[in-house]
């Protein structure tokens, strides 16, 4: 089994708010993640115990993530929020989240992932952790720009 545990840190130009709505809008995150699309199942996306899977990749070599939300709050009174999910398996389990707070005239989001991968051998792991936490990276990249060109138009 392959343990793959990382954090992201990430600053955007936008406020803290902008972002936390851009993060939890749930099938959005197809649109900056790579090689993504997410399906939200039925109820309110954002509450406890809402479900959502993510499929990452490309036909038979698909990586299918069922996540259940475990913690979700956005504070109005600091503009800070934190989201919490558990991985639901067959092939991922633990958990991944976000903070997002605000920081100068932007934001930060710290994004971390602690999971595990039934199928992949150990000594897979560092490899995995680069991997997962670059594409993350890249994402939140992705997310940045197409913020910025919300913003403009």
């Amino acid at each position: 089994m392959a343990d793959i545990v990382f954090t992201v840190t990430h600053d955007f130009d936008q406020p803290a708010e902008t972002v936390w709505a851009a993060l939890i809008d749930w099938e959005a995150n197809g649109d900056w993640i790579p090689a993504t699309r997410v399906e939200v199942d039925a109820g309110d996306p954002t509450a406890v115990g809402a479900t959502f899977t993510g499929y990452t990749g490309a036909g038979p070599l698909t990586l299918v993530d069922r996540m259940e939300i475990a913690e979700i709050e956005w504070r109005e009174a600091d503009e800070t929020g934190t989201c919490v999910v558990n991985k639901l398996g067959p092939v991922l389990d633990g958990q991944a989240g976000f903070t997002v707070s605000p920081k100068g005239i932007g934001s930060q989001v710290e994004w971390f992932e602690d999971v595990s991968i039934s199928f992949l051998p150990g000594f897979l792991s560092p490899i995995i952790n680069r991997l997962s936490a670059h594409g993350f990276g890249l994402g939140m990249k992705k997310l940045g720009k197409q913020l910025a060109k919300q913003a403009v138009a």
